[in-house]
Parts: structure tokens; sequence; C-alpha cells
């Protein structure tokens, strides 16, 4: 049977990808899309994911939620995304938003689903919070809790914090403490997922479905990244929707996380203690490797197989 998923996110350029997958394969049923300010203002984020729905012709309902974080100010990222989240590129408008603001919504679906939800996080994780902390009662609702973020070494927004993580740390860590399984892809992971030139080339010769292409030309967009030598940049958002379909591709290690609320300069940083040092028993699991060909050739399969 197909997993139940609420994929919670911020679009764009890699959600954009991650969405598509998510609508290509069989194995999850999207149940909502919800959305978030994060890589670009909630004003172009929303459009984005209503517009990548409309184009993968799915009928997912897509609801906005939170345009800042819990606490302080909030920040895009246009030097990776664009002003618009999509690095420019025009996709033909999507319909309007669903009724019901995104935590509200996430709570109904948890209420009613006769089994328990997987929720994915693939943006700052305000919406997510938001729905466990007003009703923590329904944490036993939620199957797992898969994220794209934070980081083991280095960050990407400051030193030490990957974006979503340090977008929204409050939510971040009220995600670990509703006792629920939490899976990360951290950007260690998500380095090992490099688009390159000839992987967008590659993905270009399976057709010409407007789904693909647009995944190309969105991807073809964004700067290639000087910590790889400009070689490619890593795709992030994608690699927690491939985990869940195909885990295969995937090493895991049991970890205990912790997440920096501080106001200084270590502020969303994400303390990942495998070796059980601090004496914190493992909130969390977090993925290692992947085998990056056969994730690119996944998301080259289920792209070409959309309109």
């Amino acid at each position: 049977m197909p997993i139940p998923v609420i994929i919670d996110c911020d679009p764009g350029t890699d959600d954009a990808v991650a969405l598509l997958l998510a609508f290509a394969s069989p194995e999850l049923s999207v149940l909502a899309v919800t959305v978030a300010g994060g890589n670009a203002g909630l004003h172009c984020t929303l459009p984005n994911a209503l517009a990548l729905t409309a184009l993968a012709n799915s009928p997912t309902p897509v609801h906005a939620g939170a345009d800042r974080p819990l606490l302080g100010r909030f920040r895009s990222e246009p030097g990776v995304h664009g002003d618009d989240g999509l690095g420019g590129v025009k996709l033909p408008p999507g319909g309007q938003p669903a009724p019901g603001l995104a935590a509200d919504v996430i709570r109904s679906l948890l209420r009613s689903h006769p089994e328990p939800l997987t929720l994915i996080g693939i943006g700052p994780a305000t919406n997510l919070a938001i729905a466990l902390a007003t009703e923590p009662a329904l944490a036993k609702k939620v199957a797992r809790i898969v994220l794209m973020s934070g980081s083991r070494e280095a960050g990407n927004v400051t030193p030490e914090a990957e974006f979503n993580a340090w977008s929204d740390p409050e939510a971040l860590s009220i995600l670990l403490d509703a006792g629920r399984p939490v899976v990360f892809a951290t950007l260690e992971l998500t380095a090992q997922a490099l688009v390159t030139p000839a992987r967008i080339a590659a993905w270009r010769a399976r057709g010409s479905g407007s789904c693909l292409q647009a995944a190309c030309d969105i991807q073809a967009s964004v700067p290639p990244s000087p910590r790889f030598g400009r070689r490619g940049a890593p795709l992030h958002d994608p690699c927690a929707v491939a985990w869940l379909i195909r885990p295969d591709l995937f090493t895991v290690r049991p970890c205990s996380v912790r997440v920096d609320l501080g106001p200084g300069p270590g502020r969303g940083r994400t303390l990942f203690d495998p070796g059980g040092r601090t004496g914190d028993p493992p909130n969390a699991t977090v993925l290692e490797t992947l085998d990056a060909d056969g994730f690119f050739e996944l998301l080259g399969q289920r792209l070409a197989n959309l309109p």
C-alpha cells in the first residue's frame, strides 16, 4: 500500500524536483502539500507549489502556511533560488490554494486518517511545529517525520548552520521533542547528490515531457557551488523523498540530535552525536551515504513518466 504523506515545503529549486518525484511515485499517497516561506517569500513559494502541482496534473490540494518563523525574522535565499524561488524559470500558473491554513490542515488530516501519516519536511519546520505544538496528542498519529535539515559539520547559511534548521530552529526543536521517529537528510548526505551538466543532459535525453524539461531548466538555473569546485550543485530536498521510495539507496545510523536555540553565531546549528558522548539516547536516524547514480536514475525514470 502507498505510504500516506503530507509534504511541507518552500519551493525552491530543489523542492520542485522533490514534489515532482513524489507525484510520480506510486509508493506515496500525497494527501496535501503545505507551504511556508523559506527559499523565497510565501508570495512566491505558494504560487510555485501550485504551478508544480498543476504541471504534474496532480489532484493534491496545496495549502498556504507560515510566512515567517516562530521567532525572529524571515530571510530568503535568492543567491541559490533566484528572486522567485525557481531560478527565473516561468511555469504555467496553477490554480488557487485549497481552503485552510497549513497547520490546521495537518492537524485535521492526522485526526481523520485511519492510519498514521508520514510528515515530509523539506523547508523551515514552522507549519509542522505549529500543528504538533498546538495539539500534542496528535503526535501518536505521526508514523515518522522525514526532514531535509541540519548539518553534522559545516553549514550553508552560517559557518555552522544549515538553512532550513537555521530558518526556524525552535520549530525543529519541537519536532525533535515530539517523541516520534525523525529521519534527517543532512548537508553531508545531500552533498553526495551533485547535479552536474552531464546529469541534467542525461535527464533531458529521456523525453520531452513538460515536468521533465521544467526540472532540467530549474536545475540548470542553480549556480554551481564553489564548495564542489563548481562542478555542480547539491540536490537537497529530493533525498528526503527518495529515502521513502528507495531506502536501499541509502545507509543510515541512529543518532541523538539537538539544535542550538541560542542567540549567538551558533544559532540553528544541529548537534549530532552518533557515538553517544552526550549520554542522550538516539532520537533520530541520520542518512549517511547515498548511491548517487541510483538516485539520479530514479529521478530520471520518475520525472520522465510525468506529463
